[in-house]
């Protein structure tokens, strides 16, 4: 029997190439005719984290998510290039133009990593014009080793929790099989006492089937997060949300960054839920999601309309089975 933590067939598949050539796995759910939100997902994640929100959005909007590069069928960065914030924002800018016509505004819901992909691009004119709003997910934008709390103050020294959480950040071990001890674990640094197996198990097969190298790569860059400068540039409605009991991004994070911007537009706490909210509470990541694209987006537009069907080949590569 499927069920809700299962990934969705997407209506479209589509490829978007970033600055530098890499290929980025794009995936199409919903109506076609509808506004647009565009799905960014975090660290150690792909696609599937957003398969909840899919099914309980799918009939009223037109959702793209996309998987972030060196996660899921996304392509990665040369060995050399490594990675960096700046080709968040590449990408992004990337799945945009690939997916919307000239006018078009989207809602941008960004998770974790998702979250600091939109303000790597805050400053970015082409991102901005096609931004209507944005909800950010259990996220952060720098400090990340000093405030995580995956270990308990009382077991270390700060210095030595500092060594040891960029340690977990940086680790190029393979994670191995998903057992229940590897499950435990994860429950445990990831998501709040209260989720449920399923919701564990969802979570345990996509951070398992990151690559290890990418997700060191992408973990360096997390160390060493620095996007202060970017939060005061993200001009457009935004919201935030956060579990609080999150260990990763914690909420000191959501109240400097609402601290920042220039247009946020509420902040919402889920008691008892961990970093994982938009499979630990997708009800309450749903809501928030309606609420910004109600308030904030409109039907004008949608990517089958104003392009002719040369101009949309040649906007999106479809993707060969």
């Amino acid at each position: 029997m499927t069920t809700s933590y299962e990934a969705v067939q997407p209506r479209r598949t589509l490829t978007a190439v970033s600055a530098d050539g890499t290929r980025l796995n794009v995936e199409e759910y919903g109506r076609a005719d509808a506004p647009t939100i565009v799905l960014s997902h975090g660290w150690t994640c792909s696609t599937l984290l957003w398969a909840p929100i899919v099914r309980a959005l799918a009939s009223d909007y037109r959702l793209i998510a996309y998987d972030q590069r060196g996660h899921g069928l996304s392509g990665s960065s040369a060995v050399r290039a490594g990675y960096a914030t700046s080709m968040l924002a590449d990408d992004l800018d990337a799945v945009l133009e690939t997916v919307l016509h000239d006018g078009e505004r989207a809602l941008l819901v960004g998770h974790s990593m998702g979250g600091m992909t939109i303000m790597a691009a805050a400053d970015r004119l082409s991102v901005r014009e096609r931004t209507a709003a944005v909800l950010l997910v259990s996220t952060g934008g720098s400090r990340l080793v000093r405030t995580t709390q995956v270990l308990p103050p009382r077991l270390s020294a700060r210095w030595l929790r500092d060594v040891l959480h960029r340690q977990i950040l940086v680790s190029r071990l393979p994670l191995g099989p998903v057992t229940p001890v590897a499950k435990a674990a994860l429950k445990y640094g990831v998501m709040g006492p209260g989720s449920s197996p399923e919701q564990v198990a969802s979570c345990a097969r996509m951070v398992h089937a990151c690559r290890p190298r990418q997700r060191a790569e992408w973990g360096k860059v997390l160390a060493a997060l620095d996007l202060d400068a970017k939060v005061p540039q993200l001009s457009a409605p935004t919201a935030i949300v956060v579990g609080t009991v999150d260990k990763l991004t914690p909420k000191v994070h959501t109240y400097r960054i609402a601290a920042a911007l220039p247009d946020c537009v509420g902040v919402t706490e889920l008691p008892g839920r961990g970093h994982m909210t938009p499979l630990e509470d997708a009800t309450a990541v749903e809501a928030a999601i309606r609420t910004m694209a109600s308030d904030h987006l409109t039907g004008e537009g949608t990517a089958a309309e104003g392009m002719a069907d040369g101009d949309v080949a040649a906007a999106v590569q479809e993707k060969s089975a």
